[in-house]
Parts: C-alpha cells; sequence; structure tokens
C-alpha cells in the first residue's frame, strides 16, 4: 500500500463554513498553496512516487471493475459501469475505450505483461456488449463520437503493440462510419461538420467533431509505417484533420475567451454549455495540426483553450469541478489526456510552461491526499473528500483519475 504518510504534504490553510442544507451539513474547505509549495511538493512526489500510484489505481481499476473478476461472470470481458457489481448496465459503450486507454497508459508505462493481456479479452467483450451494435459488425454504434473514443482506443492499443488488426479496425471505422457523417458542406447553416448521433441529423457536436479530427490526425501520422494503410491516401486525411478542425474552430470556438460550445442543434443553434472534455479534444487536435504543420497558430489555440479551463473552470479550490457520476464523470480526465501532451511541448513560452506545468501536478496532488481511498485506491470524482471503503464508486469518475496519475507518469519534470 503507498505510503501516504510518509510524504511531506504541501501546507494548508483550512477554513470551514457549516450550514445547514436539509439536516445535512457542507463543509467548504479553502486551501491557500504558493508556487513555491507545488515546487516543492512536486520534488517530494518524483517520477517513481507517479508511477507507483498510477500503477496502483490501474490494478484498483481492474480489480473492481473488470467483470471477469467476479464469481458467476468469468466472461464477461467488459468493465463494470459501477464497482464490485454496483452498476452493471451495458448501455455505456464510450466508457470501454477511455477504460482500454488507461490499459495502454500503464502496459506503455510499465511494460507489464499483466495489462497487455487484457487487450484481447477487451477486444471480445467491448463489442459483444455494445448495446447497439449491427448484426452485421458489433463494433458499430449509433453515437458516432462513441465510435471515435473506441477508434482512438484502437490506434492506441496498435501503437503499443505494432498488431495491424487494431490499426485496420479503425482505419475501417473511420472511413466506412465517421468520415461520412461530416457535412453536407452545402447547406446552411452548418456548411459540414461531423453528425453528432446518426439518427438525429444535423446536430453537430464538439465532442463528435474533436476526437474525429485527433482520428485523422493518428492515421495521417502513422500512415508511413502501416503494413497496408488501405488505397486513401494519406494526405487526404490531413485534408480530413484540418476540414473538421477548421469548422470545429469556426462554429463551436469563441476565439476571444478560448472556450468551446457543446454543440449546433438541427435549427443551427449553439448552446452555450462549456465541458473539460470538448476543451480537451479542441487542445488536443490543435496541438497535434501544430505538430504536423508547424503553423504556430495552432498552438496558440491549444493553449488558450488551456487557459480557459485554468482561469475559468478551475473554481472548485483551485481544481475542476467535481464530478461524481455518469458521463460527465469522464470529462475531466479526457482533458487531462490531451493536456498533458501541451504541457510537455517545449515550444511553450516558459510563463506558460511554468503555469501549465503546476496546475497539473496541483490537481493530482489534490486527488492524491484529498479525494482518493487509501484502502482501496478508488477516486470517486469528488477531489476533497474520498469514498468510504465500501462506497460505490462509478466508473467515470474513477478513469479520470486514473488518467490524471497517468498522466502524472509521462509529464516531464519542470527545468530548475
Amino acid at each position: 500500500m503507498l505510503k501516504i504518510n510518509s510524504i511531506i504534504f504541501l501546507s494548508v490553510l483550512v477554513v470551514f463554513s457549516i450550514w445547514g442544507d436539509h439536516n445535512s451539513e457542507k463543509v467548504e474547505e479553502v486551501l491557500t498553496r504558493t508556487s513555491e509549495q507545488i515546487e516543492s511538493n512536486e520534488n517530494t512526489k518524483d517520477k517513481a512516487y507517479w508511477e507507483d500510484l498510477a500503477d496502483q489505481m490501474s490494478r484498483s481499476l481492474i480489480k473492481h471493475y473488470w467483470g471477469a473478476n467476479f464469481e458467476g461472470y468469468e466472461d464477461r470481458y467488459y468493465f463494470n459501469y459501477g464497482s464490485d457489481m454496483s452498476n452493471m448496465t451495458t448501455n455505456h459503450y464510450w466508457p470501454q475505450a477511455h477504460a482500454m486507454d488507461v490499459l495502454v497508459d500503464s502496459y506503455q508505462r510499465s511494460r507489464d505483461q499483466f495489462y497487455l493481456d487484457f487487450y484481447p479479452l477487451w477486444w471480445q467483450g467491448a463489442p459483444k456488449y455494445n448495446f447497439s451494435g449491427r448484426p452485421e459488425d458489433a463494433w458499430w454504434n449509433v453515437f458516432v463520437d462513441d465510435m471515435e473514443w473506441i477508434t482512438l482506443a484502437q490506434i492506441r492499443m496498435y501503437q503499443s503493440t505494432s498488431n495491424e488488426k487494431y490499426i485496420q479496425k479503425a482505419i475501417q471505422m473511420y472511413n466506412d462510419w465517421i468520415w461520412p457523417a461530416w457535412g453536407p458542406e452545402d447547406e446552411a447553416p452548418w456548411y459540414g461538420g461531423i453528425t453528432w448521433k446518426t439518427d438525429v441529423e444535423k446536430t453537430k457536436n464538439a465532442c463528435s467533431n474533436g476526437p474525429a479530427a485527433l482520428v485523422a490526425a493518428r492515421i495521417y501520422q502513422m500512415y508511413d509505417r502501416l503494413e497496408s494503410p488501405g488505397s486513401k491516401p494519406k494526405e487526404a486525411y490531413l485534408q480530413e484533420v484540418v476540414k473538421i478542425f477548421s469548422w470545429l474552430k469556426s462554429n463551436l470556438y469563441d476565439a476571444e475567451s478560448g472556450k468551446v460550445f457543446d454543440n449546433m442543434n438541427r435549427a443551427g443553434k449553439i448552446s452555450p454549455s462549456i465541458y473539460t472534455y470538448n476543451q480537451g479534444t479542441f487542445l488536443g487536435a490543435a496541438h497535434d495540426l501544430y505538430r504536423i504543420t508547424g503553423d504556430k497558430q495552432y498552438l496558440e489555440d491549444a493553449v488558450k483553450a488551456s487557459n480557459y479551463v485554468i482561469d475559468h473552470m478551475s473554481n472548485n479550490h483551485g481544481v475542476l469541478s467535481n464530478s461524481t457520476s455518469g458521463d460527465g464523470g469522464l470529462f475531466n480526465g479526457i482533458f487531462f489526456r490531451y493536456f498533458v501532451q501541451l504541457v510537455n511541448d517545449p515550444d511553450l513560452d516558459p510563463q506558460t510552461h511554468k503555469k501549465f506545468h503546476d496546475y497539473m501536478t496541483n490537481a493530482a496532488t489534490v486527488m492524491v491526499e484529498n479525494g482518493l481511498n487509501k484502502n482501496t485506491m478508488l477516486f470517486g470524482g469528488d477531489w476533497w473528500n474520498a469514498p468510504e471503503d465500501k462506497e460505490p464508486v462509478a466508473l467515470t469518475p474513477m478513469l479520470s483519475g486514473c488518467m490524471l496519475a497517468e498522466a502524472m507518469c509521462v509529464l516531464k519534470p519542470y527545468p530548475n
């Protein structure tokens, strides 16, 4: 078990404000942290610390959520929606992709066969329990963004194994099911965009366009090393990345503030809702395009979208809002997955680099010291209160915690 008590904690100032609320008490913790304290804390929690933490959280994910762990469900190669069989619904497809992403993170970090052994099992189970798979292909789903998340996981499975079956399925899903959801380009007011759901025409969401751009960018970047890239030329993928991202930026991005709006509906109206996962895939796609093209505007877009999250969405005493269940439980983890790649970019100016590095380090530290149960190694999405030992924990916030822990393992040390 991780020896949390042996680590020098950040200095904290805690002010309690207690008031009645329907016969219950609310306690708000107010933390004051200086940049010097964050730096001191990071020196204490070194690379080995974060790798140990991530490993324990990933193994806890498998222990408490992998369906085949439980008696009577030995062939359930699927991540349950609640810990310890507390919720076994299978009408949520997209969290499976992120659970597999965590196992890919773990395998890439450790090269431990333990994690690799789950790849073929998940490959069987994920489509088997897909609630809307077609008879001719169980991987298909009515939600285009769900297929995009699955495709991104498949790409990473290929990148960590060089097993061509993973990338071939990803390419097929993108070319046959995802890219055809683009457009039409000549119809107002949409003029393009990837549809969110196949049976809801002309609703164009950030969550279906950001990940689609990421998929196309990743296929483009690995195209030359594929044994069978297919008949579609490499440059077509880059053209599609640019198209998708340009549409997203033109229609759902506020260039002044850096916020990414959730969707354009069938009437052409823009939703004002802002979510961290949309910020994350937008900045991730922008960053990929910067690495591909060298165009500094893409880097500036990624930085601005990140600053919006830090400056305007981190009002929970310096961290993001608590999110303890449902789809929203995954949003913060997705942001951190793509944000850490930007933080590591050597082309960031020093002030931005330090701001981003401190922000991420602080978020992970708050999670560990306050929101993580040290006995079960479960994180329930409340940054300031850990779940009780026997308390059911939803899969989605646990995945966000795992993604943040794994992101800390790839975060490069801040230069002294």
